[in-house]
């Protein structure tokens, strides 16, 4: 577990693959099995082994798609890691190619297209290969959506294909081998950062972006059938002789899904070890080349032919284990550096959010809903102090499928973070932000007929839900209003693809409370009845959010239930009667530090205006958590109380910013650098939110919710 919140990352699967990868491209530059079978190398080095170069960059693709959901800056930060990479290797290679007379037939533009496409030496192409595929699908990804961009990179791939293995169908046809042979003025092959690196890169943001939808041996039958097609492929285009230069299949990509699928099934932690080496592997096997055959010349052991001892098969074997002992270093300095990375810092002050726990609540609330109807997760107010993209994820994994946030600037994070669904923006958003809105297709709530106008008048066709003021008269359309929502209804830039409401009683279970309930619901439908009688839909209703999930059981036709609190294992006050009582579980632990324990004599006192003042022997310990962090100042003077180590110690004096004092004189075995428990548990013994809120002189909901950004959100298993 790490500070931020994250779980190891579990993608051990593909990190496994990378070195059988990297000794597929070794394979590619020395021919194993060319004494052996030229056909049989041919299978292995122009067919098979043109998987690795669309897997690394696939990896590379999936990667990348946490970078471009940071838009500009996680697209820079990648480029510029790879860009420095290739600039290193660059400069590792500059003596061959002196040598090798790179630097003699020269000129300006041949330099400018090696660097951009071809690589200045014969394997470093995959490098600005990189780069520029990233560009291309972060650029089309921004203006065209995930099919667009698809649709564009395909297209680029088909083209790239003409132009390498099927380069002698399009050679026969005049005006794509004048095109062709323009394209070839500019760079060496198609196998570049145009027409391969792009679609594959795509890829693996896909796969990172969408979960599977398939079982294992699904995609491992899937893989099969693609291996097969490929397998077929390769022969077609060596019968044809068609081939310009053969690192382009149709079938590629047909195995490279299924393949990172299967990879990304494999629940292993991480190996950073692993990719350095792959990543060592790629970029140094050339010298390794050079240095066994020159080994081998000067020991005697070169045949005529350039292999050790005549053996194409000794000499890969050689070469690639030249390759694995030079990448070693970098992987044992990998290892070193990741450990010393991976320690978890000392948090000042944390929430601990209980994955298990959060699950089990989507579960039990998931149970209570007819079927046809779903969960939306209301995640607004950063998931109510439990952190909004971490608590959205979890949602993800456990099927729920919808959100709904206040704020457009919510939607958005949530959005960037890659969360799917409909994400619903409950509060207003300024009409003017429309083409933001369609543009992170985010559904917006419509607040009233005025705002419905200026929406619509924004000139940006906007997916929204109709809010329909039942009786809180907050916002919404008056439920009785028939003409205003017809008329929403009916403007041509809003796509009307719900209704919703929000029930001011359902908190209670008085009888009035209850009659204040049903004749808001009773309104509800009315409203619904109205709107699809005039052919409006269909439409997704919902109108109960924890409190009516818990005290009314849903009715047939609603599309949704929002829970809010609930979803997060507690409820608004202690001791909260239910018409339905919830199994819930605490999902929010709120921990800190004790900083510096001091001994106080009588007539000494601590804190802010000498607040704690005991008249007797004391001890009183500094807890690094304050109210800027969100823990109520109104918990001052022993109204709070927190536990450490199992026992409970009340709150000393005033709460400051960014500490507290806590009495610690009953627990006298209390030292500095302990835990401290200010909601959850700690032995046998806990700290409900409800409580804390009570002592606060608040609700769960404001309590939660106020903790701050200081406070590290860290997800437990």
């Amino acid at each position: 577990m790490n500070a931020s919140g994250k779980s190891p990352a579990q993608y051990g699967g593909l990190d496994l693959f990378r070195i059988p990868a990297a000794l597929l491209v070794v394979a590619v530059h020395t021919g194993p099995l060319l004494t052996v079978s030229s056909q049989a190398n041919y299978l292995i080095t122009d067919i098979l082994a043109r998987l690795a170069v669309p897997f690394f960059l696939a990896v590379s693709g999936f990667f990348l798609a946490s970078g471009v959901q940071k838009g500009w800056r996680g697209l820079r930060r990648f480029c510029c890691k790879v860009l420095l990479l290739y600039g290193i290797s660059i400069l590792v290679y500059l003596p061959l190619m002196a040598r090798n007379g790179y630097f003699r037939g020269c000129t300006p533009l041949s330099l400018a297209a090696d660097l951009v496409f071809n690589g200045p030496f014969y394997h470093l192409w995959y490098f600005p290969a990189a780069v520029l595929g990233a560009v291309i699908v972060f650029l089309l990804l921004r203006r065209l959506g995930e099919r667009g961009t698809l649709a564009v990179c395909g297209l680029l791939y088909l083209v790239g294909l003409l132009g390498d293995s099927y380069y002698g169908l399009s050679a026969v046809l005049a005006p794509l081998s004048a095109f062709y042979g323009l394209l070839f003025s500019c760079f060496d092959y198609t196998r570049n950062g145009l027409f391969l690196a792009p679609l594959f890169l795509l890829l693996g943001v896909l796969l990172r972006e969408h979960p599977p939808r398939l079982a294992g041996r699904q995609y491992c039958a899937l893989l099969c059938g693609g291996l097969a097609l490929l397998m077929a492929e390769g022969e077609l285009v060596a019968q044809l002789g068609s081939a310009r230069h053969d690192s382009m299949y149709l079938a590629l990509p047909l195995c490279i899904w299924p393949l990172m699928r299967l990879l990304c099934s494999v629940k292993l932690n991480s190996f950073s070890a692993i990719r350095t080496a792959s990543t060592a592997v790629y970029v140094l096997h050339p010298l390794c080349i050079v240095a066994v055959r020159g080994g081998a010349k000067a020991l005697g052991l070169l045949s005529q032919d350039g292999f050790l001892l005549g053996s194409s098969l000794l000499h890969y074997l050689a070469v690639a284990t030249a390759s694995l002992l030079a990448a070693l270093p970098f992987a044992l300095w990998r290892q070193r550096r990741g450990r010393v990375q991976s320690s978890p810092p000392a948090l000042r002050a944390r929430a601990e959010i209980d994955r298990s726990a959060l699950a089990h609540n989507i579960g039990r609330l998931t149970k209570l809903l007819p079927s046809g109807c779903e969960l939306m997760a209301v995640v607004k107010a950063n998931a109510y102090g439990h952190g909004d993209v971490l608590t959205a994820r979890v949602c993800m994994e456990n099927g729920v499928k919808a959100f709904a946030v206040a704020t457009l600037a919510e939607g958005i994070r949530l959005r960037r973070a890659g969360i799917k669904g409909e994400i619903l923006i409950l509060g207003w958003t300024p009409p003017e932000q429309s083409r933001t809105l369609a543009r992170w297709r985010l559904t917006q709530a419509v607040v009233g007929p005025a705002y419905a106008r200026a929406l619509n008048d924004s000139g940006c066709r906007v997916k929204v839900h109709l809010a329909i003021d039942t009786g809180m008269h907050r916002l919404g359309f008056s439920w009785d209003g028939g003409d205003s929502l017809l008329t929403a209804c009916g403007l041509k830039r809003l796509r009307v693809t719900g209704l919703f409401t929000h029930l001011a009683f359902s908190e209670s279970l008085a009888p009035d409370a209850v009659r204040h309930t049903q004749e808001q619901l009773g309104r509800f439908r009315q409203a619904a009845e109205l709107v699809t009688a005039a052919g409006y839909g269909p439409l997704a209703l919902h109108a109960l959010s924890s409190y009516g999930l818990l005290n009314y059981p849903p009715q047939s036709g609603m599309a949704y239930a929002r829970p809010g609190i609930a979803l997060y294992g507690v409820l608004s006050r202690p001791d909260e009667q239910v018409g339905t009582p919830p199994d819930l579980r605490p999902v929010l632990s709120l921990r800190a530090k004790i900083a510096r324990i001091h001994a106080l004599s009588p007539g000494d006192c601590a804190g802010y205006d000498g607040a704690f003042a005991p008249s007797s022997p004391a001890r009183v310990a500094a807890v690094t958590i304050g109210y800027a962090d969100g823990y109520p100042r109104s918990l001052s003077n022993g109204r709070g109380r927190v536990l450490i180590r199992g026992k409970f110690a009340p709150v000393a004096g005033l709460i400051c910013m960014d500490q507290l004092l806590v009495d610690v004189t009953g627990i006298p075995e209390a030292r500095e650098g302990d835990t401290v428990t200010l909601i959850g548990r700690d032995g046998e013994q806990v700290l409900t939110a409800e409580e804390v809120a009570q002592a606060a002189g608040t609700i769960t909901n404001e309590l939660l919710s106020r903790l701050g950004e200081r406070v590290t959100r860290v997800l437990i298993p």
